[in-house]
């Protein structure tokens, strides 16, 4: 039998927490607004998946200053989670969100407990179709440390929105925490039924015609590729440790880079810095995975894992 006649049609559909996605490959949060930014820019309709930006109680202006900034394989951000409040987003931009077509993916911030129960509240109560819980948020009652980097303090956030929302519930991971996989556990314990990893690198800039630092808060994050092989081994490395399915992210610009993630024991991937510069690269992915499916005879997304749980 040739080569020819041996090819499979790839299934490129999964499910997270019982959602079905029509392919692995997700806008990530921050990087795509609320979907309609992009309309006619690629086929948004074939996506995976729609991360929002984050999102928090009240109404957020953002931080001053420069907020984007260009490094050797990589960008900085300090945007300050700019965004118009959970109850505006669920009145004037969720219902274009969700005609839109792929899985909706509302992702929430705060800075305190209360207000993350408050908002997984609100969240619970609408129609997106999972929630996101970003607990690289600075803890205002802690000093301004992020709810992430240790599991005491990820278990104090996770356990109450668990119980206030009733949506799936994904925790986005920071990569600053000294011991990563404590933290998955932790969010795992308390009710996470994804995880996604990982969220930006603390790093900065400094003007040097200026004489000083480029962002008024010093820190920004960093993404892009400079992040992506550290990132996919932080996704081998928790792969063996937790019994939830992983969204790889972290400097994802094309199809290989994905495949790489996928083969690294992810379930998805999320794509974010790659739209800035090419805003069709999602498209392109997707159909680059099918691609590589199709020539190496993989039917589903579960053949690409190379350490497959028993």
């Amino acid at each position: 039998m040739s080569r020819e006649t041996q090819r499979v049609s790839p299934c490129l559909s999964l499910k997270i927490a019982g959602i079905e996605f029509r392919n692995p490959v997700i806008a990530a949060s921050g990087t795509f607004g609320y979907g309609s930014e992009y309309e006619g820019l690629l086929d948004i309709a074939a996506l995976g998946g729609i991360c929002t930006k984050g999102l928090t109680v009240e109404r957020r202006n953002g931080n001053g200053g420069i907020r984007l900034w260009e490094t050797p394989s990589g960008l900085l951000n300090s945007i300050g989670l700019e965004n118009p409040g959970i109850e505006a987003f669920i009145e004037k931009e969720l219902p274009r969100l969700r005609a839109l077509g792929p899985v909706v993916i509302a992702n929430l911030a705060g800075g305190s407990i209360d207000e993350y129960r408050r908002g997984a509240e609100l969240l619970a109560a609408s129609s997106v179709d999972m929630v996101e819980l970003n607990i690289s948020c600075p803890n205002v009652k802690s000093g301004g440390a992020s709810f992430g980097l240790d599991a005491a303090a990820a278990s104090s956030v996770v356990a109450p929105v668990r119980a206030a929302c009733g949506k799936p519930l994904i925790v986005k991971l920071s990569p600053d925490a000294p011991d990563l996989a404590a933290v998955a556990l932790a969010c795992v314990r308390n009710g996470a039924d994804a995880l996604s990893l990982v969220n930006t690198f603390r790093g900065m800039a400094i003007d040097i015609r200026r004489r000083r630092p480029v962002f008024d808060n010093i820190n920004a994050g960093l993404s892009g590729p400079a992040i992506r092989p550290i990132a996919l081994r932080l996704v081998w490395e928790l792969y063996e440790r937790v019994d939830v399915p992983l969204i790889g992210l972290g400097g994802i610009g094309c199809a290989n880079d994905a495949v790489e993630f996928l083969m690294a024991g992810a379930a998805a991937v999320q794509v974010g810095s790659a739209t800035f510069a090419n805003p069709k690269a999602m498209n392109q992915i997707t159909a680059g995975i099918e691609d590589f499916m199709r020539e190496n005879n993989i039917q589903t997304l579960g053949g690409f894992n190379l350490r497959r749980k028993s």
